[in-house]
């Protein structure tokens, strides 16, 4: 009699069952993202000051080159340093989890080989530690805003709705790329340009009402255009209008891409360990 056998888990199918088993993994979860926190800015010379850093020289570089030499309009009464960093607030947080989550499956193969736990933890993490990130900036704009008189009105308290919906498309976008970046790792290199091209199609240095109106509509197909603009809404004054139509076609896209992404990522993910 033949005693050998192989046991083989395998992810359970069922949406109500993956979420209950990520909640009882919430220690791995906060364990990956305290880690991936203390390492962000380790080794740097001004450290965690690069969170106020980065937003502010991308700011004063999209101020010069889009508000002084480009003389591109504001919107409403707001000045054009904060139009641009009340976009950047959403486009740090996308670019920076994209890239990390990304690449998050392949930089922890050896905890993937080793045991089970419910792999899609490793590269959404990223989204919390980047939301760190998201809060410091917050308060920087906030800070700015006082320093320029132009304070916030009431439609502010909306931002954590679009904060919410450009999570769940970073996160669309991190489980996509993630589960594709096991089988095929030349995403690892498509990856920057994927980035790069995102910032030049996304209205992160100008506003998206320089767009006439027929292409306006095919330009909210990029969900940023309309998370961009929701945080836009929320953030500058009542004379700032929003473009629902774009706005929810980019909802429409979020979930598709978050629907299919999550399929594609259940397929797949019973064969990471063998393949990576």
């Amino acid at each position: 009699m033949n005693n050998n056998f192989d046991f083989i888990i395998r992810p359970n199918k069922k949406v109500t069952t993956f979420i209950s088993e990520i909640w009882e993994y919430r220690d791995l979860f906060y364990f990956l993202a305290l880690r991936d926190f203390k390492v962000r800015y380790k080794q740097t010379i001004v450290g965690s000051l690069w969170a106020i850093l980065r937003p502010l020289m991308t700011m004063l570089v999209f101020t010069i080159v889009f508000g002084k030499i480009a003389a591109l309009p504001s919107q409403g009464q707001a000045p054009y340093s904060i139009l641009v960093f009340s976009a950047m607030l959403p486009w740090f947080f996308f670019s920076s989890s994209f890239q990390d989550g990304s690449n998050a499956l392949v930089s922890n193969a050896n905890m993937i080989s080793k045991i089970y736990f419910p792999r899609i933890i490793i590269p959404i993490s990223s989204l919390f530690v980047n939301a760190v990130d998201f809060i410091i900036s917050f308060f920087l704009l906030l800070l700015l805003m006082i320093f320029l008189q132009y304070p916030p009105t009431y439609k502010i308290i909306a931002l954590p709705v679009f904060f919410l919906i450009s999570a769940a498309f970073t996160g669309a976008a991190i489980i996509w790329m993630s589960a594709l970046n096991v089988k095929y790792r030349d995403i690892r290199y498509i990856i920057p340009f994927i980035v790069q091209f995102g910032l030049f199609i996304s209205p992160v240095g100008f506003s998206s009402t320089v767009m006439s109106n027929e292409w306006r509509y095919v330009y909210s197909l990029n969900p940023l255009v309309g998370i961009i603009d929701g945080f836009r809404w929320s953030i500058l004054d009542e004379n700032v209008s929003f473009y629902w139509p774009g706005f929810f076609l980019s909802i429409f896209v979020t979930i598709a891409l978050l629907f299919t992404g999550y399929l594609y990522f259940r397929k797949t993910e019973n064969k990471f360990a063998d393949i990576i």
